[in-house]
């Protein structure tokens, strides 16, 4: 909901979304620029902050990758720009190099990077703690712990930006970018301040001798840390347990506190300055007590660093969390039951059963898959059938994006390999080299039209330079589907709805000198005959399908009608054991279990009419729509 980003009514509360908070503090600080690479969760924040751009007086973009989301900002910044980057934990690596150079020269205009990171990898490969980079590139970071915070933290970490000359990291997690809270809004800039003429002795240049001012930089916002209002402490001044934590935990440690009686012999101390660590206020507080509990996601990054102020100030304190302690698991996200598990041994307060009839109960297993009408699973499918009716025990490298689930039934377990976005390319071109000595099983690489221009480039390039014997696919479904369909390059238009000129994913890979054809994966036999044709083939061959995502051509195509003729289908007995439900596995695809036949579901079906050119009985009719 874009007007409660943009609502001028100081103090009026509304209910908002974490995602919606850190767009409002971003309005809030008067932001000029923006500029991120979608990843959940924090997908939505760029795609609203460019849906009020035009109103709000900014600029926003989705940018081709985060490096240059990050660089981007920086030069915005030069110009004494208030910018905003944003990207999910994954993206913070691919950021890096310029994260560690731009610390070292500092900002103009205030910069924020907004990192959201996702305990229990809900939406993502890993769950990277992001914290360690803050630490690595020597730049502040703070965590909110709730959706007001999520708001407030935006202007305090521009104010703090400019006032430290540095960039300003602001973590986040899954948790609170898709929690819903209160949030009482705050003022908006009257005017958005004047940029600055960049003169010409002017400097954001990274050069060893910053090195010691970007130390200094980090010093001070030690000392200001130190007294920051968001750092606080609730519970008797002498506890007997204090519970150290910061993000999330907070909220989880005094729920789990409330039902087990404890909290007036627990303390809770919020660390919302997540690093440089405020070391005087930490050791105040490890002087109180004998015991601490560390509640953090998903490293013990906390635990570690606590457990060296203590040892550094010879302070005899027994610290438990995610360590070396096992009280709590290592991996995964925090959650109410799992703090008051972890308090209850230690402090010897035994925990009823709450409700042991939720033990009984069993949620039934559905596993991921492609949507319905999705043409990769129309492309994984013939790959598989060309090597296995050609025994071709061929080698297929993956990708991040929807094709992603071709690791497992929904793909015909397609892939063997997958790494980080843009890997693909790179791991099947080493294979590729490998045909002097032995190694002769066919390559193939797969990656999709957001990711061909996020990082493939690179790597085809070295493909192409080292004259790789392989196949790369890359899967134009025009969109970025897997985040929520935001523009990419090929798109042709930008987060601000510009239509601009979209770069030709064919018209690269020509200019790199490669041999490129094109396919439709619905046009089965004419697919299928040109795999074959290029897995045979030596040296670097480029295919790019082309079938838009269903999900989207399903808004402006009209679909086909597609049924099953009962009299035609031969129920388990068509020779694959229900091939159309289980084998292709299309979600449109269902079982009438009563009278043991294929059915179309309607409401699912999004006419694509692939599984009745696959049915092996012809049972499955179509009939009109578009192509």
């Amino acid at each position: 909901m874009e007007w409660m980003t943009t609502f001028d009514e100081p103090g009026k509360v509304c209910l908002m979304q974490g995602n919606e908070a850190l767009v409002r503090g971003a309005v809030e600080a008067g932001i000029h620029f923006a500029a991120s690479y979608p990843g959940s969760p924090s997908s939505q924040v760029l795609g609203m902050l460019a849906r009020i751009a035009g109103s709000m007086g900014l600029y926003a973009e989705w940018s081709a990758n985060e490096y240059c989301a990050l660089e981007a900002c920086y030069g915005a910044s030069f110009a004494n720009a208030r910018a905003m980057c944003v990207m999910k934990q994954n993206g913070l690596l691919v950021a890096g190099d310029a994260l560690h150079c731009g610390a070292m020269h500092g900002v103009k205009g205030g910069l924020v990077l907004v990192t959201s990171d996702d305990p229990s990898a809900h939406s993502s490969t890993n769950e990277l703690d992001s914290r360690h980079q803050a630490v690595s590139a020597n730049v502040p970071m703070l965590e909110p712990t709730n959706i007001q915070e999520a708001k407030d933290f935006i202007p305090y970490a521009f104010d703090l930006s400019e006032k430290l000359s540095q960039l300003v990291i602001v973590r986040v997690t899954t948790r609170i970018c898709h929690s819903r809270g209160c949030v009482v809004l705050g003022e908006l800039p009257k005017d958005r301040r004047s940029l600055r003429r960049i003169g010409e002795w002017d400097r954001m240049v990274c050069i060893n001798w910053l090195h010691s001012l970007m130390l200094e930089r980090l010093d001070r916002a030690r000392e200001i840390f130190e007294s920051c209002p968001f750092n606080r402490y609730e519970g008797p001044e002498m506890p007997e347990a204090l519970v150290i934590t910061e993000g999330t935990g907070r909220l989880y440690t005094k729920e789990a506190a409330e039902r087990m009686g404890i909290l007036d012999r627990l303390g809770i101390l919020t660390l919302a300055t997540v690093w440089p660590l405020p070391e005087e206020l930490i050791v105040k507080h490890l002087k109180n007590t004998r015991r601490v509990f560390v509640m953090e996601e998903v490293d013990p990054f906390l635990e570690e660093h606590i457990a060296s102020i203590a040892g550094k100030n010879r302070i005899d304190v027994e610290i438990l969390g995610r360590g070396k302690s096992e009280i709590l698991p290592r991996i995964g996200e925090l959650n109410t039951d799992l703090v008051k598990t972890a308090l209850a041994k230690p402090l010897g307060i035994p925990l009823p059963e709450e409700n042991p009839e939720n033990d009984l109960l069993e949620i039934p297993y559905r596993e991921l898959t492609f949507c319905a009408g999705c043409p990769h699973r129309a492309t994984f499918f013939l790959l598989k059938q060309v090597m296995k009716r050609n025994e071709m025990p061929g080698v297929v490298i993956g990708d991040i994006g929807c094709y992603i689930m071709a690791a497992q039934r929904a793909g015909q377990y397609g892939y063997q390999f997958e790494n980080c976005m843009g890997s693909g390319i790179a791991a099947a071109a080493s294979l590729g080299q490998l045909t002097a000595y032995g190694f002769e099983q066919p390559v193939v690489a797969v990656v999709g039209d957001s990711t061909f221009f996020h990082t493939t480039i690179p790597g085809l390039i070295n493909a192409k330079f080292h004259n790789a014997n392989m196949l790369l696919l890359i899967l134009d479904n025009s969109a970025t589907a897997m985040t929520g369909f935001q523009p990419h390059p090929g798109t042709g238009l930008t987060a601000m709805g510009k239509h601009v000129e979209p770069i030709n994913i064919k018209a690269v890979v020509t200019s790199i000198g490669c041999r490129v054809w094109e396919a439709d994966p619905f046009k089965l036999k004419e697919t299928r005959e040109l795999l074959l044709e290029l897995l045979q083939e030596p040296g670097l061959k480029v295919l790019i399908m082309k079938q838009p995502c269903a999900t989207l051509s399903a808004k402006t195509k009209k679909k086909k009608n597609v049924w099953v003729d009962q009299m035609l289908c031969l129920g388990d007995g068509c020779g694959c054991s229900r091939f159309c439900s289980r084998v292709w596995g299309c979600p449109g695809n269902s079982w009438d279990f009563r009278n043991g036949k294929a059915v179309i579901d309607e409401v699912v079906c999004v006419g694509c009419g692939v599984c009745a050119e696959l049915c092996p009985a012809g049972a499955i009719m179509t009939e009109g729509g578009e192509e």
